[in-house]
């Protein structure tokens, strides 16, 4: 198989070839498709989350053919489309997962960082946490659901039943939910940098009824805001436009640090909550909606050997959606 590997934090990722992996007990094989390119694989990369497997080959935005199945898995699963999320396995004894909250797993492991993950021509997954997917569909189109639609998601329920719903940071998660949001009937009220006049058009062009910078207050008062953008500095600009009883959602895996805020942001029972992996429960309310709403991903697609390219182009915003290698 062909691969990208990360051999050192910070480092360009180097293009290698190696045997195609063989599934073990419980596990697929799948020739990759497509993989989406995460705000948290640059994470990885970049050594903001500690102690990745490496050497590694990132990625958990995964869609992909089952081209072999270990033992235990059903035959029947040969040549099924799936798709492989961040979430790779959780040990099924702990408090959390008993309780349903695997997603909070004491002993998880995590594609594309703790284990090997989809930049590469195959992969080997789990079973239990490869999602059958629509075999019609554009692969390309399906793979930024399995971690920017799926994180959004669980941020949107998190959220909770409000009508007029803040996103700062209108990337690839923000463009999934903004389409659910106004297909379960809200307002989508977009925040982006200061000046970023393409992530504005961006997002007036998919039905947001406002778009301004993160520092600007929008022309009502918020029931929710989420965060996507890995900026602790958001978290005090978001409590300032919620309305009373609002909440505001922190979205992403890593941000950086709270600055120091005066009580009064959070008085009034305003309340700040995190949002941490996603539970296979999430994926199947997700896709069923996502289809129902006619959501559509915006993606920029890359080669294999250019997936440095595209982590710079996500480094730099320079891109509009989701970016996609193709193997």
């Amino acid at each position: 198989m062909k691969a990208m590997i990360l051999e050192a934090i910070g480092m360009p990722l180097r293009p290698v070839d190696r045997p195609d992996p063989v599934p073990g007990k419980g596990q697929l094989m799948l020739r990759v498709e497509a993989c989406a390119v995460c705000r948290t694989d640059l994470h990885v990369c970049d050594g903001d989350l500690p102690n990745p497997k490496l050497p590694l080959i990132p990625g958990h935005e995964i869609v992909g053919i089952v081209e072999a199945v270990g033992e235990g898995v059903a035959p029947s699963r040969m040549g099924q489309r799936v798709g492989v999320p961040w979430l790779g396995h959780t040990c099924g004894c702990c408090s959390f997962c008993r309780s349903g909250e695997e997603n909070l797993c004491d002993e998880p492991q995590f594609t594309g960082y703790t284990r090997d993950g989809g930049f590469a021509s195959h992969v080997v997954a789990n079973a239990d946490y490869a999602f059958v997917l629509d075999s019609q569909a554009d692969p390309v189109a399906l793979a930024p659901l399995l971690c920017a639609g799926l994180i959004g998601w669980r941020s949107l329920k998190k959220a909770g039943d409000g009508k007029r719903i803040g996103l700062y940071g209108f990337g690839a998660a923000a463009h999934i939910i903004a389409q659910i949001c106004l297909w379960q009937g809200r307002e989508v009220f977009a925040f982006s940098r200061s000046g970023d006049e393409a992530a504005r058009r961006f997002a007036l062009g998919l039905g947001a009824v406002w778009a301004g910078g993160s520092n600007e207050r929008p022309p009502v008062a918020l029931d929710a805001a989420i965060i996507f953008a890995p900026v602790g500095e958001l978290v005090p600009a978001a409590l300032k436009v919620v309305r009373k009883g609002g909440r505001v959602v922190c979205g992403g895996i890593h941000m950086s640090d709270l600055p120091a805020m005066p009580y009064a942001l959070i008085w009034g029972e305003r309340s700040v909550v995190s949002v941490a992996n996603l539970t296979r429960k999430d994926a199947e309310e997700f896709f069923p909606v996502a289809g129902q709403a006619g959501v559509r991903t915006h993606t920029k697609t890359y080669r294999l050997a250019d997936a440095n390219a595209a982590l710079d182009d996500l480094r730099a915003g320079r891109l509009s959606g989701a970016a996609v290698l193709t193997p």
